[in-house]
């Protein structure tokens, strides 16, 4: 796979070096990456193909996601998509799901390879090696679908505001559809808030230095009761290193 820096990286790393976060706006996120609505549509569509996560330590049956890993070498061009694995995270950044294998379903192929994808898998490094120089990244693609209902609000973070245990996060708004809530959280270690705002439409963007701040998001209901609703997210996660194990 060919991942290439897209232009709106320096900008995006002296914004993240500046505050530990940075939030992009989805037209400017479009034209960055350059891809055609045709390529964005096909990508938000395969959101419609995820599988429901079971392993939900609330028993809350509210989140599909999918799941795929990457890897990118230090002065080489290619990012290389490993064979699937589980996500793990130490119980002190997820509380509630942390400590053990989560097997989900893998990325669709297509999926990884799109140009949506590729653009937003270089952009990403890009910022990360700005922040971080010369070195190898392990990456994580989570697709997520939040759903609610009436009566059943969804929970983006049901662990509460937390570190992912990584570098970087770059959370992408794929769709937001008869929702009220889901405001992303911002704060310092000690949980003091620096940031609040909501990701509306298709491509808003908030990048993080996880080691510098802490993120989270509040729970969605529908805005009218009668109607499905859903947040469709993309989460991206750089983390130095080789793939762990």
């Amino acid at each position: 796979m060919s991942a290439a820096v897209p232009p709106l990286a320096p900008a995006l790393s002296e914004a993240v070096r500046a505050r530990g976060f940075a939030l992009l706006r989805g037209a400017e996120m479009a034209a960055g990456l350059g891809c055609t609505a045709a390529e964005l549509d096909g990508f938000a569509a395969s959101w419609e193909r995820l599988e429901l996560d079971r392993h939900m330590a609330d028993g809350g049956r509210y989140r599909r996601r999918r799941h795929a890993n990457f890897s990118q070498r230090a002065g080489v061009a290619r990012t290389i998509r490993n064979p699937h694995r589980p996500h793990f995270q130490s119980v002190v950044h997820n509380r509630l799901h942390g400590g053990v294998d989560r097997w989900f379903a893998p990325v669709e192929e297509a999926v990884a390879e799109s140009a949506p994808v590729q653009g937003l898998l270089g952009l990403g490094r890009g910022v990360a090696e700005a922040l971080r120089p010369d070195r190898d990244w392990f990456v994580e693609m989570h697709q997520f679908r939040i759903e609610a209902q009436a009566g059943a609000p969804g929970y983006p973070t049901p662990e509460g505001v937390h570190h992912d245990g990584v570098d970087l996060v770059l959370i992408a708004l794929i769709a937001r559809i008869n929702l009220e809530g889901g405001e992303t959280l911002v704060t310092d270690p000690e949980e003091r808030e620096l940031a609040r705002f909501i990701l509306r439409e298709r491509l808003d963007t908030a990048v993080l230095d996880d080691a510098r701040v802490k993120h989270g998001v509040t729970p969605v209901r529908p805005a009218d009761p009668s109607l499905p609703s859903c947040r469709d997210v993309l989460v991206l996660t750089w983390k130095h290193g080789p793939p762990p194990g």
